[in-house]
């Protein structure tokens, strides 16, 4: 299976205006990453301010701010936006599901521009917004079990998502209207005072939205999903060239679901078919006697957590994790599934930036470490059932031989 490939480099428009990107995990900076067209760079924060970023090199900053209480995600959005050059592109990836501190982060990240432009429709992935409200499939996020393991509901809206920042709503008559309604329907909720949260159901929907909000000039920022990233990318970068082929490989693959998402388990089956090793750990294994995964001796092993948790240990949960699979991880290839499992685990390999190469599928991304081990995060909620053997079938193209699975550890 072949990757699509990153861009080479950026439209000469692009150059005179580098983007700077915020996400709150890592799945979010590395598809934001992909989806911009040009070299790129992740990097691990807390970074040093103020950021600078080589000629032509778009900088995506993963903050680690989902599960931090909201005046500290808010300080950390600050941070870094407000030492930013004024020709730069400003874009803060949020989640298509309205998950993490989007109030207190967008009332940051606001201050000091001239206004936000919000849109947080992810096409595809099936996520549409009409009449202000984030539909999954055409059902109202509000009324999905998407937010489950949530500590609170999902908002009826993203206008309520955004808590006291005022916005203004713009529907799709005005998205999709003559040249230039829209860049004048913009620029009338920046003279109220508010900040326009734009209808979207396609991504021509979010090139005309990206395209009129850059055509307001420097101060105006933009706020909303992967499909926003990429219709800047679309805009501002370079079409994807050749497909990628992975090299040979000379490293076990390792791969860890964090992931509570009920898809999961079919995903891993898919791998265990292919003859995959599995090791479980369960919720209360590793919260309360977690044991270490022994060094991979397989070419392929997946480590998966069974069992629930309430959602207030899930930050310890995934450290718990981290720990358990450091020392087997140190030597390998590594897929990561959810954004904050991918964070941990780089953290406690001291991987502190990552490059960008491809994309496997939509959100599975393929990036490179400093000492070239090849990494690809996934956000837990993404991924047909055939998600992770897609990711392995691009990383490992040779068939897997089959092991008996061992949920201990221990090598066979």
């Amino acid at each position: 299976m072949s990757l699509s490939a990153a861009g080479p480099g950026g439209h000469v428009q692009a150059a005179h205006r580098p983007v700077l990107a915020l996400a709150d995990d890592l799945s979010g900076a590395a598809e934001t990453a992909v989806a911009l067209r040009s070299p790129a760079r992740i990097l691990l924060g807390p970074v040093a301010v103020p950021v600078t970023s080589a000629p032509g090199e778009s900088l995506v900053l993963d903050l680690d701010s989902r599960q931090l209480p909201g005046a500290e995600a808010a300080r950390a959005v600050r941070d870094v936006t407000h030492t930013a050059p004024a020709q730069t592109v400003l874009f803060k990836k949020v989640d298509s599901l309205l998950r993490g501190n989007l109030a207190a982060e967008a009332a940051a990240y606001a201050h000091g521009g001239r206004g936000v432009v919000i849109a947080t429709a992810l096409p595809a992935a099936r996520r549409t917004v009409r009449g202000g409200v984030v539909r999954l499939d055409g059902v109202p996020l509000h009324e999905t079990d998407a937010w489950r393991a949530e500590a609170r509901p999902a908002p009826p809206s993203v206008a309520a998502s955004l808590g006291d920042l005022p916005s203004a709503p713009v529907p799709l008559t005005d998205v999709r209207g003559a040249p230039g309604a829209l860049r004048e329907a913009l620029r009338a909720c920046f003279a109220q005072g508010r900040h326009p949260v734009c209808d979207a159901e396609t991504e021509t929907d979010l090139d005309a939205i990206t395209a009129a909000a850059l055509e307001l000039g420097p101060g105006i920022r933009l706020l909303g999903t992967g499909g926003l990233a990429g219709a800047l990318g679309r805009l501002l970068g370079t079409p994807a060239e050749n497909a990628l082929v992975p090299g040979e490989a000379v490293r076990p693959l390792l791969i860890v679901v964090g992931t509570a998402e009920p898809s999961a388990r079919g995903q891993v089956a898919h791998l265990l078919a292919d003859g995959a090793h599995q090791v479980t750990h369960s919720t209360h294994e590793l919260l309360h006697s977690p044991r270490r995964l022994a060094p991979p001796v397989t070419a392929v092993t997946v480590v998966r957590v069974t069992g629930t948790a309430d959602p207030s240990l899930a930050r310890r949960l995934v450290a718990a994790l981290a720990d358990t699979v450091a020392d087997a991880a140190h030597d390998c290839d590594l897929v990561l599934t959810g954004g904050e499992t991918a964070r941990r685990v780089l953290d406690v390999l001291r991987v502190t930036d990552l490059r960008p190469v491809g994309q496997i599928h939509h959100g599975a991304v393929l990036s490179r470490t400093p000492d070239g081990r090849s990494v690809v995060t996934r956000p837990g909620s993404y991924g047909e059932a055939d998600s992770l053997r897609r990711i392995v079938r691009a990383l490992r193209p040779a068939p897997v031989r089959h092991v008996p699975t061992d949920p201990t550890g221990a090598a066979p």
